[in-house]
């Protein structure tokens, strides 16, 4: 993997502060507004808001980190963890993992969108950073069974620039990825579990 400065600096700051990995105790009080929305059992039931059960516990503290530091932008988030300490962005993320994952969709999908999103899938090596269920690892998200109108708006934003990572990767592999593929693959990973089943 490439060099990046954006990502370096990201992890130079949450490093001086240090906020890492630890041992620490779930703070339901603390998340209880954020779960309002988020889904208080893992699963999103508000449009573009994503589901955050069984998301990888580094993933979700470096989400946190950048809402806290202004580094990302998506109110209320940035208002909402202003005054959080380095461990309340940790039992945060640690809690999130603990969550359950969100439930596949009831219908069985249209096994043609789901080809034509699979080949897209291949050919861009997404089943390799998120793995090949999308459950996510480390610092890269689940997508598995995400909402479907929250992956559309994301993978949007991070073409356009309106959303920042905290390194460049997703903005470069999504340029050459034209709109109707977006469609194809916020459905097929809104079902993702469905689709790598077959």
């Amino acid at each position: 993997m490439r060099f990046d400065a954006g990502r370096a600096s990201v992890f130079a700051a949450m490093t001086a502060a240090g906020v890492w990995p630890c041992a620490a105790a779930a703070p339901p009080e603390r998340l209880e507004p954020c779960l309002a929305c988020h889904g208080a059992d893992g699963q999103s039931e508000t449009p573009e808001v994503p589901s955050l059960g069984a998301q990888p516990s580094p993933y979700s503290l470096i989400q946190l980190f950048m809402f806290r530091e202004g580094l990302r932008i998506a109110e209320p988030m940035n208002t909402m963890i202003k005054g959080w300490s380095d461990t309340d962005l940790q039992q945060a993320a640690d809690f999130i993992a603990t969550l359950p994952a969100p439930k596949p969709p009831a219908d069985p999908g249209d096994p043609a969108r789901i080809e034509r999103a699979g080949a897209v899938v291949l050919q861009n090596h997404c089943n390799v950073c998120h793995r090949s269920d999308f459950s996510g690892q480390e610092n890269v998200p689940r997508l598995a069974d995400q909402r479907e109108d929250y992956l559309l708006k994301t993978l949007r934003d991070y073409k356009s620039g309106a959303r920042r990572g905290y390194d460049a990767t997703m903005a470069e592999i999504l340029q050459p990825i034209d709109d109707t593929q977006f469609v194809e693959l916020a459905y097929y990973l809104a079902q993702a579990r469905l689709a790598t089943s077959e």
